[in-house]
C-alpha cells in the first residue's frame, strides 16, 4: 500500500498532490483515468536516459497512485508570473527538452520516439538542479513531430485566446519553434486531432483552435 499521507499541497483537473514526507509526494487520481504504474515505468525509463523527471518508487504505486520524488520550486509558468524568468526564455528550454527527450529511442519501437503530449510550462518544475518535467499520463511512443505540434497547439491556442497571457503565450511559441524545430504538417494536423477530441477543453478553447494552427504557421513562416 502506499504510504500514509499528510497535507494536501496541490490539485489539478484530475489529481491531488499530498505530502509523504520531505523528499516525496503522493500523488492521487481522483478519476480513474490513467495508469500511474505504467507513468512512472515511463518516466523511470526515460530518467534512466538522462531525461530530468522526478524519481519514482514503483513499490508504493498503485494504479492509481503515484509515489515521486517531492521537487522543490516553483512550476515555470508560476516563475515566469513572478518575473523570475521571460517569456522567450520558458520557450526555448521547452524546446531543449523536448530535443532531449527525443533522443531517447522507445522501448517498443525503437525507431520511434518516447512522447510527452502535454509539455507546457505548468507541467516544468523549476528546481534549484535545474528544470523537471511532470505528468507523464499522456505519454505514448511516436513520431517527434507529435510531441511538438501539441505543445505548440497549447501554447497556440493561449495566444489566440485574448487573456492577460496571450502575448507572452505567443513570445513563448515563437521561442518554441525557432530553428532547430522539430514540427510537422503531419505532427501539427495530429496534434489539432487530438485536442479537439480532448475531454478536458471547453467549446471555447475547442473554437479556438483553427486560429491557433493559423497562429503557428505564421510563425513557422
Amino acid at each position: 500500500m502506499p504510504p500514509t499521507t499528510g497535507r494536501l499541497l496541490g490539485s489539478g483537473r484530475f489529481a491531488d498532490v499530498y505530502e509523504i514526507d520531505d523528499a516525496w509526494v503522493l500523488r492521487r487520481d481522483r478519476e480513474g483515468r490513467g495508469d500511474a504504474v505504467a507513468e512512472g515505468a515511463v518516466m523511470e525509463f526515460v530518467r534512466g536516459h538522462g531525461c530530468p523527471v522526478p524519481r519514482i518508487r514503483p513499490a508504493d504505486s498503485t494504479r492509481t497512485d503515484l509515489v515521486m520524488e517531492r521537487l522543490h520550486g516553483p512550476t515555470m509558468l508560476e516563475a515566469f508570473r513572478a518575473g523570475q524568468v521571460d517569456a522567450s526564455e520558458a520557450g526555448h528550454v521547452l524546446a531543449r527538452l523536448l530535443r532531449q527527450l527525443h533522443t531517447i529511442p522507445a522501448r517498443h519501437s525503437p525507431a520511434a520516439r518516447v512522447l510527452h503530449l502535454d509539455l507546457h510550462p505548468d507541467n516544468v518544475i523549476l528546481t534549484a538542479d535545474g528544470p523537471r518535467v511532470i505528468d507523464w499520463t499522456d505519454a505514448e511512443e511516436g513520431d517527434p513531430g507529435l510531441d511538438w505540434g501539441v505543445s505548440a497547439m497549447i501554447l497556440a491556442q493561449v495566444a489566440v485566446a485574448g487573456e492577460p497571457l496571450a502575448a507572452p503565450a505567443r513570445t513563448m511559441l515563437t521561442a518554441l519553434l525557432a530553428d532547430p524545430s522539430g514540427l510537422t504538417e503531419e505532427g501539427l494536423a495530429q496534434a489539432r486531432r487530438r485536442r479537439a477530441a480532448n475531454p478536458t477543453m471547453s467549446p471555447r478553447e475547442v473554437e479556438l483552435l483553427g486560429e491557433a494552427e493559423d497562429l503557428i504557421r505564421s510563425v513557422v513562416s
